[in-house]
């Protein structure tokens, strides 16, 4: 299937797509009906010598060491009308598998879920429910909508995807987006097993002009069984700043706390701070540098092992070529530098950096 998928990337042609969405109108163009298909495939070689070929479990994407592999590969479908709107997606590949492990059975596969109504005839306010795409953060698991090839740490250590209901409202000029969501939990289609409670979460995005956006999204919640209750309380802040025709620049700061145990008032503190240049020199060309610190002390989201807790540098440097419209191809290198051994390798000792590089080819149709 692997092979089968790679082979249409490479052979796939160009093809009418929109940039700013996974999918491709095939029916009449006042259809409210629209299907389409995404896919990523991806070679990693991380020069530490990695135990089963998988790198460090705090990566869900691009997690395959030394062999060629599908990231994600979607089929999409759309119903989209002035008062409601539905999609579905299913997805599999090495991301699905690392980030969806804990859900059960087609839960795994479940990509995307959700229908909408809208709320008032005069503005643009809609309740939607089921699976969707999480209101924390400013990168997705499609590549091709993002600066960089992988990941950050802190997209990577957020929540991609989650499932409740949502109550959104965009400004007439569009400059204002406000959501508020009642979750089952971080990033889970299932909620925890012996978890009661729902989760809370809020978005906030205001684009004073074409040239800044200025995000706010909160989470409020527990991520753990009513018996063993921590309650857990995230912010992500981004800024997306275009500098010039050519130059962009976005500067994330994500700070979470959460109950040291049950009904306690001493917190675990987490925290990241982000940023990414990108040059555009051409319609076809961009390159991208990310510079990141992520501050786990007490080994909140990520486990360490280690005395020092999850305390990490991270850099990396880009190159993207558009091939067609619909055809992308990236490479990255990469370099993850701790303050402790967390790095397991196959000798059986443990490393304080991580460098690997990274080549994908993205289509979509």
């Amino acid at each position: 299937m692997k092979s089968i998928v790679l082979v249409a990337c490479l052979l796939t042609s160009a093809s009418a797509f929109p940039q700013d969405s996974n999918k491709i109108i095939i029916n009449a163009p006042s259809s409210p009906l629209t299907f389409g298909a995404y896919a990523e495939t991806y070679y990693s070689y991380d020069f530490n010598n990695l135990i089963d070929n998988t790198k460090p479990p705090f990566l869900y994407s691009f997690n395959k060491n030394n062999e060629v592999s599908v990231n994600l590969a979607s089929i999409k479908g759309s119903y989209t009308t002035d008062s409601i709107r539905a999609n579905l997606a299913l997805a599999g590949g090495t991301y699905m598998n690392a980030n969806y492990a804990a859900e059960p059975g087609i839960l795994g596969n479940f990509y995307e879920g959700n229908a909408g109504i809208k709320l008032s005839a005069g503005s643009n306010l809609w309740l939607d429910v089921g699976v969707f795409p999480s209101h924390i953060g400013f990168e997705s698991a499609v590549g091709k909508d993002n600066w960089t090839l992988t990941r950050s740490l802190v997209a990577e250590n957020t929540p991609y995807f989650e499932s409740g209901a949502k109550i959104s409202y965009t400004s007439d000029n569009d400059k204002w987006f406000l959501s508020a969501l009642v979750l089952n939990g971080w990033q889970h289609i299932k909620p925890v097993d012996g978890n009661t409670i729902p989760a809370f979460g809020t978005q906030i995005t205001y684009k004073p002009s074409p040239r800044v956006t200025l995000n706010s999204s909160t989470f409020l919640g527990s991520d753990k069984p009513d018996s063993a209750r921590q309650m857990r309380y995230f912010h992500n802040f981004y800024a997306i700043f275009k500098l010039n025709d050519t130059l962009s620049t976005t500067i994330g700061f994500d700070i979470g706390v959460e109950q040291r145990t049950k009904d306690s008032s001493n917190m675990n503190t987490w925290f990241n701070p982000t940023i990414i240049l990108k040059y555009t020199p051409t319609t076809k060309t961009a390159v991208a540098i990310r510079a990141e610190y992520y501050d786990d002390k007490h080994d909140v989201i990520i486990a360490s092992d280690t005395s020092n807790g999850f305390k990490t540098w991270g850099f990396s440097a880009n190159f993207d070529y558009n091939i067609t419209s619909n055809l992308l191809w990236r490479i990255e290198a990469r370099t993850l530098q701790s303050k402790g051994d967390i790095f397991i390798v196959n000798d059986g000792f443990a490393r304080d950096s991580n460098t690997f590089i990274t080549t994908s080819l993205a289509a979509s149709f």
